[in-house]
């Protein structure tokens, strides 16, 4: 079953008689902080052993038999499972076949658009599949105003532009650095840049755009920091390089105005999403170190990088830190020219 994008934050805490929730997308943070919220929405709790029970890929001959139990303590129970890839499609379809009143919650980050577990789910009127994507632009910028005001904080239209371009990248991140602000000002307090700029630590703004941003400008060892901290937020490896691509396809477009004859300056406030003040200048001079033929090649290597993602046995990780990192060395070799 599919379910409308405006009725998912209400799902969440109300599953009702739904049987299994995939959990798919480029945003681990938001893919765990969803299946917190379900199963706290089922089980009152997410460590009750009686009536949550977390499954690795390996336990699935489990999956029917979980799904099955009661709780001996009475209620509803919840069958977890982290890390699942469209090779358990069987196993789940099966367990569903066999009834049962549980829960199944199924976190899949990086699952293809197209994965045979997702299209199986969607067919059932019995569970549901929800994309859990980063979060940008205007999207970002309201759900950072809504997480503040629930917890009792107003922000200035400063401060918002600047969480908007330094959070985002992961979900969990975001709320966590919101709620870390969110103490500091104090219950009914206002954030306003001096604030924002002084609790949002390099974690949140130290990201994934931070380390698109460097590679392009030719900034090695940015990216290499930012890389790593990206990594350490939970960012998948394939998320990273849809994102360089995506980012390489903003310097085409604005290269295409470059080509009508807007200037580097000019071309850079055509992007939208507009940039952030405070990446115009990187994104200026990643317009004059990629002429559109290495623009192009570029984005070609990345695109193989992500089908080499899935199909060897290379981790993932170490493909897209060559790929960037290799961004960033061919336009640091441009700029000492």
């Amino acid at each position: 079953m599919k379910l409308d994008a405006r009725r998912v934050e209400g799902f969440l805490d109300a599953p009702g008689a739904c049987r299994a929730v995939l959990l798919f997308g480029e945003d681990v943070g938001m893919i765990r902080d969803r299946a917190n919220r379900l199963v706290r929405a089922v089980a009152g709790g997410l460590d009750d052993p009686f009536r949550v029970a977390e499954l690795e890929r390996d336990g699935l001959p489990r999956l029917a038999e979980e799904m099955g139990s009661r709780a001996l303590t009475g209620g509803r129970r919840v069958v977890r499972v982290r890390d699942i890839t469209d090779a358990a499609t069987a196993a789940v379809t099966a367990a569903l076949d066999r009834g049962g009143e549980a829960l199944l919650v199924l976190e899949a980050p990086g699952l293809p658009a197209r994965a045979k577990l997702r299209t199986a789910l969607e067919r059932l009127s019995d569970a549901v599949a929800i994309g859990c994507y980063k979060l940008e632009g205007s999207a970002l910028e309201q759900a950072i105003g809504t997480i503040l005001s629930g917890l009792d904080v107003s922000v200035t239209p400063e401060a918002r532009e600047w969480l908007t371009a330094h959070l985002g990248a992961d979900q969990a991140v975001t709320r966590s650095e919101l709620e870390k602000l969110a103490l500091f000002v104090g219950h009914g307090g206002r954030v306003d840049l001096a604030a924002a700029e002084l609790c949002v630590g390099d974690l949140a703004g130290l990201s994934m755009d931070d380390a698109l941003f460097a590679a392009t400008a030719g900034d090695v060892a940015e990216t290499d920091r930012a890389l790593e901290l990206a990594m350490a937020e939970g960012t998948a490896a394939v998320a990273l390089l849809r994102a360089t691509l995506g980012h390489l396809q903003k310097l085409q477009r604005a290269r295409a105005a470059m080509a009508q004859g807007a200037s580097a300056t000019e071309a850079a406030k055509t992007v939208r999403p507009p940039l952030f003040f405070r990446r115009e200048p990187a994104f200026v001079q990643a317009l004059r170190l990629w002429p559109e033929p290495a623009l192009e090649a570029a984005a070609t290597r990345v695109w193989e990088a992500e089908r080499a993602c899935k199909r060897t046995g290379t981790p993932a990780e170490t493909i897209c830190r060559s790929v960037l990192l290799g961004l960033a060395q061919r336009a640091a070799q441009q700029r000492r020219r």
